[in-house]
């Protein structure tokens, strides 16, 4: 094996998810860089989490410091023009499309996110692109079932002549069970970094405190991980 085995790109949005991938690759493997996608969400705080969340991870431990590589954002600011969503437009967050998909699905994201994901990573000389994407606890996104991203690991491959794997590590867990998978790989410490810090809400909203951290406690990604957190809680107690 070579150093590049060792190696992954993060797709890192500043939430829950991403931050707790971001944490896993960081404890399994020697070289992690992250990427973000700037692309005219309605949440764009979510942006302003990054950072932060990457420096409170490095300060979490001397080991993660020493693997954490550079960030890097990408401008998709057309993939907001083109895909007409309640995550890039003023619509209802709470609606569905006339297709029966939630309002808040951008067509294409997640394909367009790994695509540029890969690019990078490929030419960055890194083996691995982790993405938070899940099936089990989830909004009904299909850019987030493990046939796309195994489909699209495929025709990435071959398209650039390359062997880039795509690791999704919370596919097939609950988010009851990626609060337990954060305690595990960084304890509590880490699981009050994801609560204080990271940032789900569809509605950006940062003003407002529960006990699993900020967000408007209405939209879908504050629904999954406020019933994600109570179940986590339970467990616990």
């Amino acid at each position: 094996m070579n150093a590049a085995d060792f190696s992954a790109l993060v797709v890192f949005s500043g939430g829950q998810d991403s931050t707790t991938c971001l944490a896993w690759a960081l404890s399994r493997y020697e070289r992690v860089e992250t990427i973000g996608f700037s692309y005219g969400q309605r949440h764009a705080v979510e942006m302003d989490c990054r950072e932060p969340i990457r420096r409170a991870l490095a300060s979490l431990s001397p080991f993660w410091a020493s693997r954490l590589g550079p960030d890097r954002v990408i401008p998709l600011d057309v993939l907001g023009e083109v895909s007409v969503s309640a995550l890039t437009a003023d619509l209802p967050v709470a609606s569905s499309r006339a297709d029966g998909l939630p309002a808040t699905f951008v067509p294409g994201r997640n394909l367009v996110f790994l695509t540029f994901a890969a690019i990078v990573a490929f030419q960055r000389g890194l083996k691995r692109v982790v993405t938070g994407v899940c099936e089990t606890d989830f909004s009904g996104y299909p850019d987030c079932r493990d046939d796309t991203v195994k489909a699209l690991q495929t025709a990435l491959n071959l398209g650039m002549n390359a062997r880039l794997v795509l690791e999704t590590p919370l596919m097939w867990i609950d988010k009851a069970e990626t609060w337990a998978l954060a305690e595990t790989v960084g304890g509590d410490a880490l699981v009050e970094l994801i609560v204080r810090e990271t940032h789900t809400c569809y509605n950006g909203d940062r003003g407002t405190r529960h006990d699993w951290g900020f967000g408007c406690g209405e939209c879908d990604a504050c629904r999954l991980r406020s019933a994600g957190w109570q179940r986590y809680t339970q467990v616990r107690s």
